[in-house]
């Protein structure tokens, strides 16, 4: 594979599944409607922390392996 077409693929790959986090990080702030649904603080900073520690593995996996949790609960 030639590297420009590498560089496509990523750029094409990258944009796509990064919009896609980003949708689903702007539905998770549609849960913040407290007349639809009942949550607690500590519901809130265990998504913020799950959610930080995926840009930091993130961050990591671009500068060297890491192994990461998949699983997300509260």
């Amino acid at each position: 594979m030639v590297d420009s077409e590498k560089r496509t693929n990523f750029v094409r790959l990258a944009e796509g599944r990064t919009q896609i986090a980003l949708d689903a990080i702007r539905k998770l702030g549609n849960l913040s409607n407290r007349r639809a649904y009942e949550f607690s603080d500590t519901d809130i900073r265990k998504i913020s922390k799950a959610l930080k520690e995926a840009v930091s593995d993130l961050e990591k996996r671009f500068g060297s392996s890491t192994e990461s949790s998949d699983s997300f609960k509260l």
